[in-house]
């Protein structure tokens, strides 16, 4: 179907943004033939092998603005206040085209706990068959996973050879090994398990579209980027787009969702009048709807890098131009090699502190070394390195999506505010220390060349605080910004319809009441499913009461 088709015809849905839960609930609506399904990417095909070789993604396709929306975050005056950017997928796929693969669902408290805010439906009990519904995990069915799902979940198929031997120094500081990341254990460290397909990257994209692009009832816009929504009174009908230098308006019969992701879906309802009546009146935007919730409460997890020289071969000596079209060739055509790893190896939960009920320190290890440049850019160092990333599990900070001006096409305001509550600052400090003492443990300890910064490894009290206070910075998890509740200073209501409109709602990280313990992308997936199934079983209690009213 061309554009000209496309805008001609009225949709009963339309999906914003084809990431990790666009991509869902457009399969999902559109499984049934009666419904008319329009999903629009703003990026464009990510069949590039920068985004299918898991490697070169790395290094090829963060940071390029042909996949990446590299929005720029205002300084943060709680950590070091330098400006920095942060990395979107902006391609089919979305940003599950370009992350590190890692598959974490989160804790099952973590779920419990939205529902105790009273979001029903949201318990463990609720979404662990929604996860198991989507995977195929290589390792079988289970009680935890699911198998023959579009979703396909794999081992890494050649672990490096520092993973065992960091497993067995966290053994000696008194640190579990937990085989299954995602199973009845919560605590400990293990092996990584990564949404590939023998050895490609298996992105939303590919595992809940590709299959279903025949479908004659769904339709596939890329190069589109939502401007805003385009109300009649307060019901949505519909988006305009800006393709190819043309501004259209797409008609939406039923329903609009967002899943532009936790900074794009705030800022679309804030341009299009949905948000806080005076910040909306101050840069000149008619309110449609007075809704102060919109672009508040966003987090993110905050997270430092440590990177240790070491004496055996890791990532950071194939780089070399020989090495990279020997591995290329060996991805390509069989799967394997350092072109299909995942970006940590290790990853896994630990208590900052022995009285930690449950573990509040996430940690990602990752056999290759790199820096993070203050602007954000990714350093591969030259020497054999590796880095841990250690991160904040659930952080109580939070900072704000906001609109910068009346022009849509002006990008938002991010601010972060890492450390608002000094707590999580105290957190990753105690994480760093638990870290440095399995790098300082056997048989790790005797491969350990040097740190790359030494006062992180070295320092104690204010001082070693100050440096993590300066040295911290997202992980680029962003979430929360459009959050779910049944309390006043609630966006949506629990099944994610938009406070003070109607026909719109929001499917993505943004909707989180409070961040998950982990990784996002396997949540947001989840986020996804459960919006189809909202939107369907309203769909089916409204014709059920349209068959009794005419009986």
């Amino acid at each position: 179907m061309n554009f000209s088709e496309i805008e001609r015809t009225e949709w009963d849905y339309i999906v914003v943004g084809a990431g990790s839960a666009g991509c869902v609930v457009a399969n999902r609506l559109s499984a049934d033939p009666k419904n008319k399904v329009l999903l629009v990417e703003s990026g464009g095909s990510d069949k590039s092998l920068y985004i299918q070789m898991p490697a070169a993604t790395y290094v090829k396709a963060i940071g390029n603005p042909k996949f990446d929306w590299n929005f720029d975050v205002e300084p943060d005056p709680t950590t070091d206040g330098l400006p920095k950017t942060i990395s979107r997928g902006r391609v089919m796929g979305g940003s599950s085209s370009i992350n590190g693969m890692i598959y974490i669902r989160g804790f099952p408290q973590d779920y419990d706990g939205w529902a105790e805010q009273g979001n029903a439906g949201w318990a463990w009990k609720d979404v662990l068959p929604v996860f198991k519904r989507q995977e195929n995990n290589q390792r079988g069915a289970s009680d935890y996973h699911g198998s023959g799902g579009p979703l396909s979940v794999s081992d890494i198929r050649e672990l490096h050879p520092l993973a065992p031997i960091f497993i067995d120094a966290a053994k000696t500081t008194g640190i579990p090994f937990n085989d299954d990341l995602n199973g009845p254990q919560i605590e400990g460290l293990g092996y990584a398990q990564a949404t590939q397909r023998k050895g490609w990257r298996n992105s939303s994209a590919r595992a809940f579209i590709d299959p279903i692009r025949g479908r004659s009832n769904l339709a596939i816009l890329t190069h589109a980027t939502a401007r805003r929504l385009v109300f009649s009174a307060k019901r949505a009908a519909g988006v305009e787009v800006l393709r190819r230098g043309k501004i259209a308006t797409l008609k939406a019969r039923r329903e609009v969702v967002l899943s532009a992701g936790a900074i794009g879906s705030p800022h679309l309802l804030l341009a299009s009048g949905v948000g806080d009546r005076k910040r909306l009146e101050a840069v000149g935007i008619a309110v449609v709807a007075d809704n102060p919730a919109v672009g508040q409460n966003f987090q993110d997890h905050p997270g430092i890098n440590m990177t240790y020289g070491i004496s055996i071969p890791t990532f950071n000596d194939e780089m070399v131009l020989w090495k990279q079209v020997l591995h290329g060739a060996n991805w390509l055509f069989r799967g394997r090699g350092p072109g299909a790893t995942p970006d940590a190896h290790i990853v896994g939960f630990i208590k900052s502190s022995p009285n930690e009920p449950i573990p509040d320190i996430q940690v990602h290890v990752t056999p290759a070394g790199y820096s993070l440049a203050g602007e954000g850019s990714e350093l591969v160092l030259k020497e054999s390195s590796f880095t841990i990333v250690v991160s904040v599990c659930r952080p109580r900070s939070t900072g704000s999506i906001d609109v910068r001006s009346s022009d849509p096409s002006i990008p938002p305001v991010i601010r972060h505010r890492l450390f608002e509550d000094e707590d999580d600052l105290a957190r990753l400090t105690k994480g760093v220390e638990v870290v440095r003492a399995i790098v300082e443990a056997a048989p790790l300890k005797s491969l350990v060349t040097r740190a790359m910064d030494q006062v992180l490894h070295t320092a104690a009290g204010k001082v070693l605080t100050d440096h993590v206070r300066s040295k911290a910075r997202d992980i680029a998890h962003p979430s929360c910004s459009v959050r779910m509740g049944t309390d006043g200073n609630a966006a949506l209501t629990p099944d994610l319809r938009v406070r003070g409109v109607e026909g719109v709602r929001v499917a993505d990280a943004s909707v989180m009441p409070v961040v998950t313990s982990g990784n996002l992308n396997a949540p947001c997936m989840m986020i996804g499913e459960r919006c189809a199934d909202f939107i369907l079983a309203a769909r089916q209690s409204y014709l059920a009461d349209d068959v009794t009213v005419n009986v």
